[in-house]
């Protein structure tokens, strides 16, 4: 491999020598030579009549295209002739290429024609890579040829990546089926497909200067795969690498913020409705049993606590300090807390970044820096961590411990979030303000949730990511063991890059962010309710073992809508093998219904529901359930539920773990039985049949994810 860097090293150094940020085509297929992605037979010409020299020796037809470093778009300027059949034809072209080119920019620097043997036949696909702002470089393939700009059918993932991430990408697109041949038509060769595409990565990962890469269209067909047309641009500045701190160095920090012994209150006050107070009257409220320091030059004593004037002046080791003062007095207080030895600082004050204070941050950031204080904010509400009983923020305490982490970018959102916790009684393990994100973020909270014993799962809203390989890294880690949702705001485009059709007008921000957050195991959610059901259900349904999930209900409409909610979350609803589908009818009325949905209709009694889930826990084959009640006066509400949470705790107990979600519909008694299922580890939800069947999915994707289906 070391001879091709040094070819491609070659090609880029001499290109950024001449100020180019284009590589001409015949360089650009030195690189993919280098790097074994296949082009078509060519050569460059200079002459008519070598030009149909070459075009014999390739084999005729061929197709001519003008190379100039200084005309980037040679459609545009006349300068590409297809299907040239004889010699005549050639030499003709390529008198009307060079004449066209010259038309179209008279002061353009001309290399010659390139002639290349034509291509046709089999699919036209797009392989490529971009440099995208927030995760760096990202290889992209989709649907090429003239329909990649109307139909955008294209997947993104993260360069470098593996020959099973690869072919993951060939599934990932809507013309899948395609590619692997439908109604007689050929398909592709998988493999070559997915070999130029790791390739590809492998390219742009080993020289960060590439900004782009554009091989459309490539010709797929059953025999391989071939790059017909390759365009390569250059960064005009050198990328800088992103300084990622140590993990070990991450984890000492986030150990002192989250477990701190001792939490100063920079800004702390006796009076009502001051943030000071609030911060200070929650610490102790909350029942936070390490030391608490008022800090406050105007007072001798807060809360019947010594104050102090300045952090300088504690006698003691201070881990944290709660900063609840005005943005103009922070850079000061922020120097003392350095020199005083201080852990982490919290910054609750607004008026910096968010306001295009952008050099008050960057004031902040160096101070603490210099002081090796990790910053968490600014702009936020402040965090809880409900182990150490530590509530280090100016809204309403919160003491149901539990083992979900939330953490949002927004104050309001973290309201929601606080609401959202008490009102479901959600166990929390920490609910956590990242504000402007200055300096702590996604990836710092990550690598403290991974190893933290008191969390199993993750739950974050971001707007956006400082660094997004560095969150993907810190993810794929949490994610193999504890699910992590996120909550991605802001669903704009990112503004093209490029006209026409190549790579980088494809990737759309939210698009970019979709796949790459998949790729790194994460659960997206739709929407903050959603992220908010998933962190509250998925740590209470247990890991399913396989693929197979089994709808039993007693309303055929429920049993319709469950059905198509589980095609649209992705689940594969089993189908049911003979002798199964008779141990069913066993149990239910003879007007009723086996297969899948299993309806057993409503009038049924108790026991009917009984033996239908028990047997559906009980058969290995089948690894979910899925409920769908109706309110009768035969099995009411509460019935129902505490019946179900008996049959499942009772197979639990043989060691028959499955997730069991339910659908409840009836008048509103079916509020109580959900409420009762969910204190039973059973997630249910009144009045929907599609909540429940998401949050299954959620699961189910973690899980896959994970690598936990066998």
């Amino acid at each position: 491999m070391a001879g091709s860097e040094e070819t491609v090293r070659e090609v880029l150094e001499k290109a950024r020598a001449e100020g180019r940020t284009a590589l001409t085509a015949p360089e650009g297929r030195r690189l993919c030579e280098a790097y074994g992605i296949t082009t078509p037979g060519e050569g460059l010409a200079t002459s008519p009549e070598e030009a149909a020299r070459i075009a014999a020796d390739i084999g005729l037809p061929v197709v001519m295209k003008i190379v100039s470093p200084d005309i980037l778009h040679k459609t545009e300027a006349g300068g590409v002739i297809v299907g040239l059949r004889t010699p005549e034809e050639v030499r003709a072209a390529y008198d009307r290429i060079t004449a066209a080119a010259r038309a179209y920019d008279p002061d353009a620097a001309i290399d010659g024609v390139q002639v290349q043997r034509m291509l046709d036949g089999g699919h036209e696909v797009i392989i490529g890579a971009v440099t995208d702002p927030t995760f760096g470089k990202v290889v992209a393939f989709g649907l090429g040829g003239v329909l990649v700009e109307v139909l955008k059918d294209v997947t993104f993932r993260l360069a470098p990546l593996t020959h099973g991430e690869a072919l993951g990408m060939l599934d990932d697109i809507k013309a899948a089926e395609v590619l692997r041949g439908v109604r007689g038509g050929e398909g592709a060769d998988r493999e070559a497909l997915a070999t130029m595409i790791e390739r590809v990565g492998a390219l742009v990962a080993d020289f960060p200067e590439i900004s782009e890469v554009d091989l459309n269209p490539v010709f797929a067909s059953a025999s391989g795969a071939t790059a017909a047309d390759v365009r390569i641009l250059l960064d005009p500045e050198p990328v800088r690498p992103v300084e990622r701190l140590p993990r070990e160095e991450i984890l000492a920090s986030m150990n002192r913020i989250f477990k701190p012994r001792s939490v100063a209150v920079i800004g702390a006050s006796a009076e009502n409705g001051k943030i000071g107070n609030s911060v200070m009257r929650n610490l102790i409220d909350g029942g936070y049993q390490g030391q608490i320091f008022p800090i406050n030059p105007k007072a001798s004593e807060i809360m019947g606590l010594p104050a102090y004037p300045s952090v300088a002046d504690v006698p003691y080791e201070v881990d944290v300090a709660v900063f609840a003062i005005p943005a103009k007095f922070v850079a000061g207080a922020l120097e003392e807390a350095g020199a005083k030895g201080v852990g982490g600082a919290i910054m609750i004050p607004s008026g910096f970044g968010e306001t295009g204070n952008h050099e008050g941050q960057a004031e902040i950031v160096e101070i603490a820096r210099r002081h090796g204080v990790r910053l968490l904010g600014p702009n936020i509400y402040g965090y809880y961590y409900t182990p150490e009983n530590l509530c280090a923020t100016f809204c309403t305490p919160y003491d149901v411990k539990g083992s979900v982490a939330l953490t949002s970018q927004s104050g309001g959102i973290g309201m929601a979030i606080l609401g959202f916790s008490r009102t479901t009684k959600m166990g929390v393990s920490a609910i956590v303000g990242v504000g402007n994100k200055a300096d702590i973020d996604e990836d710092d909270l990550l690598t403290f949730f991974e190893q933290d014993d008191n969390t199993r799962c993750v739950a974050m809203h971001m707007e956006d990511l400082k660094d997004g390989r560095g969150f993907v890294e810190a993810a794929r880690r949490v994610s193999r063991h504890k699910p992590v949702i996120v909550l991605k705001a802001g669903r704009t485009a990112m503004g093209a890059r490029a006209a026409g059709s190549h790579t980088g007008a494809l990737a759309g921000d939210d698009k970019v962010y979709d796949d790459i957050l998949r790729q790194a195991g994460v659960v997206r959610a739709p929407g903050l309710n959603d992220m908010l059901e998933y962190a509250r259900s998925l740590p209470l349904l247990p890991t399913p073992q396989g693929e197979n999930v089994v709808i039993i209900t007693g309303a055929g409409g429920s049993g319709v809508l469950l059905s198509d909610a589980c095609v649209d979350n992705g689940l594969s609803l089993m189908d049911i093998p003979p002798d199964l589908d008779e141990a069913f009818r066993a149990y239910i009325p003879p007007f009723g219904a086996a297969g899948n949905p299993i309806d057993i209709t409503g009038g049924e009694p108790p026991s009917t529901y009984a033996n239908t889930v028990r047997l559906g826990l009980s058969d290995p084959r089948i690894h979910a359930l899925v409920l769908g009640y109706w309110h009768t006066i035969v099995t009411p509400p509460m019935v129902f539920a505490e019946l179900i949470a008996q049959v499942v705790a009772e197979e639990r107990e043989k060691g028959h773990v499955k997730p069991v979600v339910a659908s409840l519909a009836g008048d509103t008694e079916v509020e109580e039985a959900c409420d009762y299922l969910f204190d039973h580890g059973i997630v249910a939800y009144p009045y929907t049949t599609e909540k429940p069947v998401a949050v299954l999915g959620a699961k189910y994707r973690w899980a896959r994810a994970a690598g936990l289906l066998g």
